[in-house]
């Protein structure tokens, strides 16, 4: 009983967004009021507050809650969406756009290909470095501007976004899920490897079938072609990302991955894709290329600058300039770097790069102004969403579905074990939150089954508890592609407010075929 009343939420949200049609941000406010009813009237009876709540009240428990998921949403993701989008403004204002379209279409005139190198490649760095929605919000924003229609620019950058979303933002979900699962709270360096090249493994065919669905879908006369690029891209993006997940850990295999793949498609198209005769003629000199490339090239110095990539300056920027809230019965503390966060590294890289291009500060203010009002259905959508996965966690009910889950399936349930890091990752709009959730749930059932096959491959110890542990990001990669959130940012970035249902329908029959993937690769490999 306690699985099914936890289960409301989900299928009211997809009945509003699929079903009535509502727009993202009604289908949201609506779905938290029945997910904070829900869990004032029903949690505690059914028992499925956790040990440490359970005497607390349940209306201050779920009231903190809601404030907990709000301050998530603002600082930092509503922060990010916001500056992504005010970037790729500044070039529509500057008419930059023009010039990286061009310089774009230049490398080749085959529109698979540069699809491909954007959602793909530079999806993947941008998901790699900064995570929290650049990923989406950027690439579809250009393809936007490349003349691309909004809904399949939303739809090619949300299937983009999902394998390295695991290694998203330098490694923190990984890392995060190891870290959950070790006795003493800090993972050991072998275990985050093992763990890392274990989730690649189970990701391998997607590497590959991903990269197709994107072409065919740019391109559906040449299949052939399309199966080619993507096994030439997949095979040489997996095998990267592996190396750098088995030898380096979480932090690196999406970033050098992604510019492996950069790499790879740009080969291509220099050997075997053909240019037109009016492309030939566009020339660009570097200091054009720089000027238009200047918003971009300066997020992602700060970005890296700023990152686990340069710890001296990363320790300073998270000790300095630190807000901290307090939030009672939760018994836990929010905490947001204001110098720490990606989103003010896209500000000033967007704001230098806005500068250099020849706008002034005050007119750069005004795009910023204007991209937050038509954001306003965004913040009310993103604020829900995260409201409610706060609720639904504090509650209990994700913990219920997953129980329901595991007893339902029994010997079976590697099948359905990435399905559960979906369905967290779908809630929350988190692979790390995800992670997070239902980490040491994973690992319990991997020490009850008593796992052999693939998962002692490496001969390290605990490898059957890490194979299964793994299993979780694999699949909370996947649920990214549907996640309410994500969608909500896709919509911002393509101008398509309360469009989110129809966007949701296109991805779910993609989502649904990456998470049986996955659990096939989970079950025979255990």
């Amino acid at each position: 009983m306690a699985s099914i009343v936890s289960i409301i939420p989900i299928v009211l949200l997809f009945v509003l967004m699929l079903g009535f049609k509502m727009a993202g941000h009604k289908s949201a406010l609506l779905t938290l009021v029945v997910t904070v009813l829900l869990a004032l009237f029903a949690a505690s009876p059914l028992g499925m507050i956790a040990p440490e709540h359970a005497e607390d009240s349940v209306v201050a428990l779920t009231g903190w809650a809601v404030v907990e998921g709000i301050l998530k949403a603002v600082f930092p993701i509503l922060i990010i969406i916001l500056m992504a989008i005010y970037s790729y403004n500044i070039l529509v204002e500057s008419k930059q756009i023009e010039v990286i379209k061009k310089q774009f279409t230049s490398i080749t005139d085959d529109k698979g290909l540069l699809v491909l190198l954007l959602v793909w490649g530079f999806g993947g760095l941008l998901e790699g470095m900064a995570g929290f929605g650049t990923a989406v919000a950027i690439p579809a924003a250009i393809l936007i501007g490349l003349g691309f229609k909004p809904m399949f620019s939303a739809l090619v950058s949300l299937i983009g976004n999902t394998v390295a979303t695991g290694f998203g933002a330098v490694g923190v979900p990984v890392t995060t899920l190891c870290n959950e699962v070790a006795e003493s709270g800090s993972a050991s360096v072998a275990q985050i490897c093992e763990t890392s090249a274990f989730a690649i493994i189970q990701l391998a065919p997607l590497f590959i079938i991903l990269p197709f669905i994107i072409l065919t879908l740019t391109d559906k006369h040449n299949l052939i072609k399309n199966l080619i690029i993507a096994l030439w891209v997949g095979v040489i993006s997996v095998v990267v990302q592996f190396v750098c997940g088995y030898y380096l850990g979480s932090e690196t295999p999406a970033i050098i991955g992604s510019l492996a793949a950069i790499i790879a498609i740009i080969a291509y198209a220099k050997v075997f894709a053909r240019k037109s005769k009016v492309q030939d003629n566009e020339t660009f000199t570097f200091a054009e290329s720089l000027k238009a490339w200047s918003v971009y090239l300066f997020i992602l110095i700060f970005i890296l600058v700023s990152g686990a990539l340069c710890p001296p300056v990363n320790a300073f920027l998270k000790t300095h300039l630190v807000s901290a809230v307090h939030l009672p019965v939760l018994d836990s503390t929010f905490k947001f770097g204001w110098i720490s966060n990606a989103g003010l590294m896209l500000f000033l890289g967007a704001t230098i790069g806005g500068l250099i291009q020849g706008l002034s500060l005050k007119r750069l203010m005004v795009i910023l102004a204007r991209t937050t009002v038509n954001l306003r259905k965004t913040v009310v959508t993103i604020c829900s969403l995260i409201a409610l996965a706060s609720v639904m966690n504090y509650s209990g009910m994700i913990t219920s579905i997953a129980s329901g889950l595991v007893a339902v399936t029994g010997d079976f349930y590697p099948l359905v074990a990435p399905m559960i890091g979906a369905i967290g990752t779908f809630v929350t709009g988190s692979d790390t939150s995800s992670n997070i959730l239902f980490a040491k749930l994973q690992a319990h059932v991997a020490n009850q089954l008593g796992m052999t096959g693939l998962s002692t491959f490496f001969g390290m110890e605990g490898g059957q508890e890490n194979w299964l542990v793994a299993a979780n990001t694999t699949g909370a990669t996947g649920g990214k592609m549907i996640s309410p959130q994500s969608i909500a940012i896709a919509t911002a970035a393509c101008d398509m407010e309360g469009k989110d249902g129809e966007i949701l329908r296109s991805a779910i029959p993609y989502a649904l075929l990456y998470i049986v993937l996955g659990g096939l690769m989970v079950y025979f490999g255990c």
